[in-house]
């Protein structure tokens, strides 16, 4: 989905649930001069662009060219690994591990079509890829009913989709990304977390970024096809 830089901001903002205010103090702005950048009036400064950048895990060329990322798409994947991890033992996934899954499938998706799934960015965090919106779309999704969190221990939260609420058509996510999305989640389904995370940390896109760090999906293209989910 493409939209005018201004529309974009905006919508980054809304989608993170961010007030006008509370953006304007993070890129060390007066709400009015915040407020004219929404409506087309006042263009960024470099500074202020690298912090939307930072500030929503959205690289500067996708800021450019005015791509959204598909945020509704990307919890839809949460639910599809969830439905595809389920039928064998409680269909508990670590959050960890779900988050890693994820990001395997929007990689894997633009090595072998040279775009993401969801358009999310990933950011390189001490526990491997995730994008910033991923506790916020767990938070909605267990809001909405439609997934469960058990704090097993302190250390570990496990998700789940609620099996009590009514199952809903995952309609953004075709059926070869369905595919992918099952291959990956067979191939990863009885491992440790700790083997997925020392798997994605041993690809390039991990390697070759700094600690926080947006990962540029080109990476992976560098990456021999086996290593690649």
């Amino acid at each position: 989905m493409t939209k005018s830089l201004n529309q974009l901001i905006k919508s980054l903002r809304e989608g993170k649930g961010m007030s006008q205010q509370e953006l304007a103090d993070r890129l060390d702005m007066a709400r009015t001069s915040y407020i004219l950048v929404e409506q087309g009036k006042r263009e960024l400064s470099l500074l202020e662009a690298q912090k939307i950048s930072n500030i929503f895990g959205i690289s500067l060329k996708d800021m450019e060219t005015g791509i959204m990322p598909n945020y509704e798409k990307y919890k839809e994947m949460i639910l599809s690994f969830l439905r595809s991890l389920g039928p064998s033992g409680d269909g508990k996934v670590p959050k960890t591990k779900l988050a890693k899954l994820i990001y395997l499938a929007d990689f894997a998706w633009f090595y072998h079509k040279l775009e993401s799934m969801s358009g999310m960015q990933y950011r390189r965090i001490p526990h491997g890829p995730v994008p910033d919106l991923y506790f916020r779309a767990l938070d909605e999704l267990e809001e909405e009913g439609k997934i469960n969190r058990d704090n097993k221990k302190s250390d570990l939260i496990l998700i789940s989709e609620n099996q009590g609420s009514k199952r809903e058509k995952l309609n953004k996510i075709k059926k070869e990304e369905q595919d992918l999305i099952k291959k990956i989640a067979k191939k990863w389904k009885d491992k440790k977390t700790r083997e997925i995370v020392d798997f994605t940390h041993s690809q390039l896109p991990f390697k070759l970024c700094e600690p926080d760090e947006i990962i540029p999906y080109e990476l992976i293209i560098q990456e021999d096809i086996k290593y690649v989910y």
